[in-house]
């Protein structure tokens, strides 16, 4: 099994950051936020919230942003915002909306298609026809973080990487700030995308995102339909491990821990996590790989500002 602690020295200024989607009940927001408050002892640089196609959860999404910001003293968290089934008018209202609770920080997508992943995707009527368009709209009103997607082993409807990588440059000619990757689990992949972006002449961070891997099946059906792979190495380390829950988490909290490992020894400093509004895996591969945690008091003080 390979190193999957860095040594102090190693640590210097790694960044974390960590993706929520907006609760559907009161349950999943109980959770949510007990996610919120235990993962926030890793002092991320920056937290994300999720937002549906169309707005369709733009209620949830600003209730959970506003907390964010106010009570959980998260002052840098990212609004995800899409183009999808809304017209120009309509997306502003919501961007001037978030401006308004206080968001400096947006992560603008293009959205999946209305008919779900594999359609074929349509611009609305009226509204932005991709990413990079709804980019420079929001870069217009202002001078705001702007993370965008990148993906590593192709959009799975970009008919080669070439065309994804000016699809990423376009939208950081429009003003993008940063580019927050698709999951994946090869690091030379990444690599080798990244030596691409960089010859293409995008000097903006490309922050790697990691996904801890809490079901086999369920993130090996969703890499399929977002065009990653599951290596087959991982595979063999977990198929076998469905009926010993606790030894599945172990090899899981390895398997991200040395993916994170490993990127930082090639160069990267941030990385962020997909933690599918869950703490226990992902607190675990934090503390595997050796990130700090704050000190409780420091923690609660960042609360305690907040509400002040």
């Amino acid at each position: 099994m390979a190193i999957h602690t860095l040594y102090p020295a190693e640590r210097g200024n790694l960044r974390l950051s960590f993706e929520y989607f907006p609760p559907k009940s009161d349950d999943m927001e109980a959770q949510l936020f007990d996610t919120v408050a235990a993962l926030s002892v890793f002092d991320p640089a920056f937290v994300t919230v999720t937002y549906g196609a169309g707005g369709s959860t733009k209620a949830r999404s600003l209730t959970a942003v506003q907390r964010m910001i106010n009570d959980e003293g998260f002052a840098n968290t990212a609004a995800h915002l899409t183009c999808v089934g809304a017209t120009k008018a309509e997306v502003d209202a919501v961007v001037d909306e978030f401006i308004n609770k206080g968001v400096r920080h947006f992560v603008v997508l293009r959205g999946d298609p209305q008919g779900g992943i594999g359609a074929r995707y349509e611009p609305f009527p009226g509204g932005y026809e991709n990413a990079a368009a709804l980019v420079a709209a929001i870069r217009a009103k202002g001078d705001f973080e702007i993370s965008v997607s990148a993906y590593p082993e192709k959009h799975p409807e970009s008919p080669d990487v070439a065309a994804d990588i000016d699809t990423l440059k376009r939208k950081v000619d429009n003003g993008a700030t940063r580019a927050l990757t698709q999951f994946f689990f090869d690091n030379n992949d990444f690599e080798r995308y990244l030596e691409r972006v960089r010859r293409a002449g995008i000097n903006i961070p490309v922050v790697p995102g990691i996904m801890p891997i809490n079901n086999l099946a369920g993130i090996t059906k969703f890499a399929g339909l977002c065009g990653a792979k599951v290596p087959e190495a991982i595979v063999t380390r977990l198929i076998h491990l469905d009926e010993s829950p606790e030894e599945r988490v172990k090899e899981a909290t390895h398997i991200a821990a040395e993916q994170i490992v490993d990127l930082a020894r090639r160069g990267l400093r941030d990385f962020h996590l997909y933690t599918m509004n869950r703490s226990p895996l992902v607190a675990a591969v934090c503390d595997l790989v050796g990130f700090e945690r704050m000190a409780p008091a420091a923690a609660q003080s960042r609360s305690a500002g907040a509400a002040a």
